[in-house]
């Protein structure tokens, strides 16, 4: 059943129209908004119905199945076109003339919306929310998807409709709706630094400078002091330090055993000699008996810092009649 050319179906209005852009009838202010012009038929059959306002449509491109939402401003185009923002055109991919299916629709108020700028130059202006609040009022509803165009200074900036709820399509008319911002399309984090890493030939150059200011730490050298008499007489033989890198190593004299009465005690002495500068505990000489051993004298420790004397041979004993005989008479 048709009505004064349009088809109807029941509560709902759907028509089939041609497409021009609003600067046709030389109204570019259009552009700054989501609002169509329909023709005078439209508002006869929408009078009839009992339609919710304010009056919201959806428009679609039946050859590229693209789907968008408006509202509408007057009702004065020429029957069968309606003019509508170039900008939504583009989103649809209308050519001029070509024909889209309009159709009233019911959305839900939207409670949250994000948008993308296309370019940063979005993000240098002075008040960026308060263009956008501004620019916002003129529209109607939002699509996810859509891409809508705000027009500042003599520029326009165009946004994406990344995320709309409650629903896809959401109607922002007397509604507090959350807007979030995600980063513009063209911005590209900031690398970061990569540290530094020295080349091998500069840590050689700096392990060179760095080398000869390192010193030694000096090496723990035992029993290196002088020594002292305990009648506090000078000694007569220093004994000098003795180094622990050396190779060759002294050994130390032993008291001569000169004086000594029984010449067992001498021969009970160890074989063995300790170097010299060194302590040895433990050792395995046997003590000589207290009778035996002679008491030390003060020039003792002088004795220690001689060179050891060759021993001396035993004296032959003396043999009682061992001469010549002579005889008196001649």
């Amino acid at each position: 059943m048709f009505f004064e050319g349009y088809r109807h179906h029941g509560r709902s209005f759907q028509q089939t129209y041609h497409c021009y852009p609003v600067s046709f009838i030389d109204k570019p202010q259009l552009e700054r908004g989501d609002k169509i012009i329909m023709p005078p038929s439209a508002l006869d059959r929408l009078a009839s119905l009992h339609i919710d306002y304010p009056m919201l449509f959806e428009v679609r491109n039946a050859a590229t199945e693209r789907v968008s939402h408006c509202g509408v401003l007057e009702f004065s185009a020429e029957e069968g076109k309606i003019y509508m923002p170039y900008w939504m055109m583009q989103n649809m991919l209308l050519q001029v003339g070509g024909t889209v299916r309009v159709k009233n629709v019911a959305l839900p108020k939207g409670t949250y919306v994000k948008l993308q700028p296309h370019t940063k130059d979005f993000l240098d202006i002075s008040n960026p929310k308060a263009v956008l609040e501004t620019t916002l009022r003129n529209f109607s509803c939002l699509t996810t998807g859509d891409s809508i165009m705000v027009a500042y200074n003599s520029k326009q900036y165009y946004i994406d409709i990344v995320e709309s709820k409650p629903a896809n399509a959401v109607s922002i008319i007397d509604t507090d709706c959350e807007v979030d911002f995600a980063p513009p399309l063209d911005y590209v984090e900031p690398k970061r630094p990569a540290p530094s890493v020295p080349s091998s030939k500069g840590k050689a150059a700096v392990s060179a400078v760095q080398e000869p200011q390192v010193e030694e730490e000096p090496k723990f050298k035992p029993f290196t002091g002088g020594g002292r008499r305990l009648d506090g007489n000078p000694l007569k033989n220093p004994a000098t330090p003795v180094s622990s890198s050396s190779s060759a190593k002294e050994k130390r004299p032993e008291p001569s055993t000169a004086g000594v009465q029984n010449p067992s005690a001498s021969a009970s002495q160890p074989t063995s000699r300790q170097p010299r500068g060194k302590l040895v505990f433990g050792s395995h000489a046997k003590p000589a008996a207290p009778s035996e051993t002679p008491k030390p004298s003060a020039s003792a420790p002088a004795k220690y810092a001689k060179q050891e004397q060759p021993e001396k041979k035993d004296d032959p004993k003396f043999q009682a009649f061992t001469g010549k005989k002579y005889s008196l008479k001649g």
